[in-house]
């Protein structure tokens, strides 16, 4: 076979380069250095979303937050609330403080704050075999010292973290120890007071701290092993979502793993079904924010992906707060009463930490009115719902009741319905010697119940879009029909406390925690809950099922402000002097690694 001939000018026309060629090369050069690019920014980007040592505390840790080094929003912080809880947050940072700083002989302002970076995470470990069990958190807030933590404080300054960690402070009664575990150098206390420290730089970028060695070695393992928070499951799918350029703080809950301690640690055991539930859910996080109004809180939970649990996608609340007045108290409005009440069952059944128990409210309803909850009630109340509390006006002709329990629901068979609340007016009727009266409000039709002593103590009827209604207590029915021009909905503290931008809506929550303190009493369910009571104005809850296995919540904390701040230069160093232990003879610290080139 001849061999092609090529001629000089052919040759010549060889030797340039292709146009297209030229062009295409150019083109891919540029796509590649902007794909780089687009990946070394979204990687910045999506690691600035999770927590700082995300890729460092283990996975197995119960509880993790990362708190904002910047002085400008913890100052924003306290202008909110009172005297009393501004001096409750000084003591639980305080406690913080001592522990990790102070005992050690150093000062937050001036020892650490210089070189760290705007977030420090904090988390607490599970126990392990080898340690006894966990003591639990005391009623009065305090940390007590039986509790495993590990800190991250991310190093923004080499140069100045360089001084501190090469010159460390030594404990009254101890000395520093070096050794290396899996390559990295960690540095230890050694002290007769049982106050120890662990400390290591990993990877150039990181000094993590923990109060014992196996602690300190779990991080270090974490990091290496790739067996972090960052990789454990649902934990860098769900975390961006509730991201934010500058939160106050970010916290992660571990549910499996805490729920086992409490049931090991606490004196309310928690049954086997119960601890078996609790493994279908895996992980609790939340972003915390500072704004004008008080603290908002945006979070996610998701379910365990081998969980035999889903969760029903049904986004329908959201229009009962423009039925009810506005000045009602509180409001607690969801999607679908049967399902909810399905879901209560399941997650609650034996479980002495619920509210009541399932089986309790069900032989309630028949001992009270001989109805069967499921079947007479429940089967026909598969809509939107709502609780409220609303007050009685002032000057009311009727002052036997000071509120109103308004109970609205949306019935998906009105014909069972009127059924069920004909059957509950002959109960209330032959059983308890009501009588029964029909009248109309604005041309609607509605049952009084009045009582053996002439006292009007429930009403019920209908609204527009097959809505029943039932109140217990104050009169209210002219105050509901016609539907209220001046609603709910249009509050001015309802709007700045329930997220309205959350669209659709699982459920919602509202209460007006001023108005409602000064005029009923409320259950205790926390330490020191008054004066906590005293700084809130109003609290704002809406849920959002946005999968199969992830649920979204806001939460809005109105608070109230103070009107004079004491300023402090740093909370995590608060202005009470606290002596730092002496200083002895400095020894060697640990070498700082040359600053990475790339994150």
């Amino acid at each position: 076979m001849a061999l092609p001939v090529l001629s000089v000018s052919s040759m010549k026309k060889k030797k340039k380069p292709s146009l297209v060629l030229t062009l295409s090369s150019a083109g891919l050069l540029i796509g590649g250095g902007v794909a780089a690019y687009w990946l070394l920014v979204q990687g910045q980007l999506f690691s600035r979303n999770l927590p700082v040592g995300a890729n460092i505390i283990p996975q197995d840790a119960l509880f993790a937050v990362s708190l904002t080094t910047d002085p400008a929003q913890w100052q924003q912080l306290r202008e909110f609330g009172t005297q009393e809880t501004q001096a409750e947050l000084d003591r639980y940072l305080m406690q913080l403080r001592d522990r990790f700083i102070n005992s050690k002989g150093y000062d937050f302002q001036k020892d650490i704050k210089p070189w760290v970076g705007e977030q420090v995470t904090i988390a607490i470990m599970a126990p392990q075999a080898t340690k006894p069990a966990l003591k639990p958190i005391a009623t009065d807030g305090s940390i007590p010292n039986q509790q495993s933590l590990v800190v991250v404080l991310p190093i923004k300054n080499q140069q100045k973290a360089q001084n501190i960690l090469t010159q460390p402070k030594t404990l009254k009664g101890g000395k520093w120890r070096e050794r290396t575990y899996e390559g990295i150098a960690i540095k230890e206390t050694n002290s007769t007071s049982g106050e120890n420290l662990s400390a290591a730089v990993i990877n150039g970028r990181f000094l993590v701290l923990a109060d014992n060695s196996k602690t300190i070695e779990q991080a270090i393992q974490a990091y290496k092993n790739k067996t972090s928070l960052a990789t454990s499951a649902g934990f860098t799918d769900n975390f961006p979502k509730i991201a934010s350029s500058q939160p106050f703080a970010q916290y992660y809950v571990n549910v499996p793993y805490s729920a086992k301690i409490a049931a090991a640690s606490g004196n309310r055991h928690l049954p086997a079904q119960v601890l078996a539930q609790l493994q279908n859910n895996q992980g609790l996080a939340g972003t915390v924010s500072l704004d004008s109004q008080g603290i908002r809180v945006k979070g996610v939970s998701w379910l365990n992906p081998n969980s035999q649990r889903v969760l029903a996608v049904e986004n329908k609340a959201g229009n009962m707060q423009n039925l009810v007045p506005s000045e009602t108290l509180m409001m607690l409005s969801g999607g679908n009463l049967q399902r909810f009440w399905a879901d209560y069952v399941s997650t609650s059944q034996g479980n002495p930490l619920s509210p009541i128990a399932p089986e309790q409210l069900r032989k309630g309803v028949k001992s009270l009115v001989n109805l069967d909850l499921e079947r007479d009630l429940l089967s026909w109340m598969s809509g939107e719902f709502s609780l409220s509390v609303i007050p009685n006006t002032p000057n009311s002709s009727s002052d036997d009741f000071r509120a109103s329990l308004l109970f609205m629901v949306q019935a998906r068979d009105r014909a069972r319905a009127e059924t069920s609340l004909k059957q509950l007016d002959e109960v209330m009727k032959t059983q308890y010697q009501f009588q029964i009266q029909q009248t109309t409000v604005a041309g609607k039709p509605i049952v009084n119940w009045i009582g053996p002593l002439g006292t009007l103590t429930a009403t019920h009827g209908w609204l527009d879009g097959d809505i029943a209604f039932l109140a217990l207590g104050a009169p209210i029915s002219d105050r509901i029909i016609p539907k209220p021009n001046n609603a709910l909905a249009s509050n001015s503290l309802f709007q700045a406390t329930v997220p309205l931008e959350k669209n659709p809506k699982n459920s919602q929550f509202f209460l007006d925690v001023e108005r409602t303190a000064k005029n009923f009493p409320l259950p205790t369910l926390l330490p020191n809950q008054q004066a906590w009571l005293k700084a809130t104005r109003s609290i704002g809850i809406t849920t959002t099922i946005e999968d199969s296995r992830t649920n979204r919540y806001e939460i809005i904390l109105g608070l109230k402000k103070t009107g004079k701040t004491v300023s402090k230069s740093y909370p995590i160093n608060p202005a009470s002097s606290v002596t730092p232990l002496s200083t002895l003879p400095k020894t060697s610290g640990i070498p700082l690694p040359a600053t990475p080139s790339s994150p």
